[in-house]
């Protein structure tokens, strides 16, 4: 065993790289030819020989290498790698300077936005803007506890927001979540809550399913007394049942008449950002009487290039409010029908009634279907289908309209 003398004096002659001198226990003390010494301990991982360095010599004295040499033994002996679990200190050292709430969650925001979609970074930065970060941000992040979560969420409950209080829970969850696996937090508190919010109901998009209230407000709409485009808008909604962002934002270069085909770019799809960027578009096929009311209004905005200009200039489409204001108008109240549940409209009828097979109906809503073997239904496939579904659609609209009896088709269709 060495002593406090043969540390001091230990020195390397000049022809070697180095000379070691060993203590017990693996501990040994390296000195290279210009006469630095450092400790270092051997052991052994999965059969392997490893080492690891434990200070210079004379800052680390012979007594506190053997102290350091016996704590790395233990380590050893409790089954973890000693050389990693010192990493894994200096990584948490290092995080431990930015561990407040507000600090890990901007990271985490940062981290993750690049993969979202614009309308999810509006949402998560809101969360964590405006209900966690004014209660939360200054707290050490590993400090945050169940009842201080659980008080912050319920301040959203208070004012009547109980889908946004699940909302920001979530943000929390992922916040935390972030926090463990960089080693500012030993544990997901949020994971703790899950049952503890007020339970609230999704609340779907009104919509009229029943022929005979629906042939009501297809007159209603055939008489609506607004101007051409918004009441163009108003009639291809029920007929062509996409989301009001996508009918709204209809452009002309989207359209082939001829063919009878409008073509939705992935970008302006509800997608997840890599899907709007790697996706394929949606293809929507034109019965003729949707393809009719696009040929009426393209002398009035075909120098633009959106179908349904605003009022406030061509280069934006009419606004989110404006459709919703046309059924009011016409007497239709939000919870009675939305532009929005005319995709429910069709989608019921045209399966209970005239029988179409769902995936058809699916497709054309753009509804990511996956099949039996688990792969994604691809939304631009059943063309020829849906094209002619489409037509039955549009003419079963016109005869509920006009008031003719319909008979409901027997047997699946298409």
């Amino acid at each position: 065993m060495l002593t406090d003398a043969d540390c001091k004096n230990a020195k390397c002659p000049p022809e070697k790289k180095r000379e070691r001198f060993a203590d017990s226990g693996g501990l040994y003390l390296e000195v290279s030819p210009n006469g630095a010494r450092r400790w270092f301990w051997k052991y052994r991982k999965q059969g392997k020989e490893g080492r690891m360095a434990l200070g210079s010599y004379p800052a680390v004295g012979l007594k506190d290498a053997r102290a350091a040499r016996d704590t790395a033994k233990n380590i050893k002996a409790g089954g973890f790698d000693p050389v990693q679990e010192r990493k894994v200190g200096h990584l948490k050292a290092a995080a431990n300077l930015g561990e407040t709430f507000e600090l890990v969650a901007r990271e985490w925001y940062d981290r993750k936005s690049p993969g979202w979609s614009e309308p999810h970074c509006i949402r998560e930065l809101r969360n964590l803007n405006k209900d966690l970060i004014p209660w939360l941000g200054a707290r050490k992040v590993g400090d945050v506890d169940t009842v201080e979560l659980l008080a912050t969420v319920r301040r959203v409950e208070a004012r009547g927001a109980l889908d946004v209080a699940h909302r920001v829970l979530g943000t929390a969850r992922g916040v935390l979540a972030y926090a463990v696996a960089t080693g500012r937090a030993n544990r997901n508190v949020a994971l703790d809550l899950a049952g503890a919010l007020t339970p609230h109901r999704t609340k779907h998009f009104a919509a009229i399913t029943e022929p005979a209230k629906l042939a009501e407000l297809l007159r209603a709409i055939r008489g609506y007394q607004g101007g051409p485009v918004v009441r163009t808008a108003l009639q291809l909604a029920p007929v062509l049942f996409q989301r009001p962002n996508e009918l709204r934002g209809m452009a002309w270069a989207e359209l082939d008449l001829d063919a009878a085909l409008w073509t939705i770019p992935a970008v302006r799809m509800k997608r997840t950002k890599h899907g709007k960027e790697n996706g394929s578009p949606h293809v929507v096929p034109l019965p003729k009487q949707a393809v009719e009311l696009l040929r009426e209004l393209q002398p009035l905005t075909g120098h633009t290039a959106l179908v349904f200009p605003g009022e406030r200039g061509t280069t934006r489409p009419i606004s989110d409010n404006t459709l919703r204001t046309a059924l009011q108008t016409l007497g239709y109240a939000s919870d009675v029908q939305t532009v929005h549940g005319f995709r429910a409209t069709a989608r019921t009828i045209l399966a209970e009634r005239l029988e179409f097979d769902p995936l058809i109906v699916e497709a054309q809503l753009a509804h990511a279907v996956k099949d039996a073997n688990g792969r994604a239904y691809n939304r631009t496939s059943y063309i020829e289908q849906r094209r002619t579904m489409m037509q039955a659609w549009a003419d079963y609209l016109d005869k509920l309209r006009i008031g003719a009896d319909i008979i409901p088709l027997h047997g699946k269709a298409a």
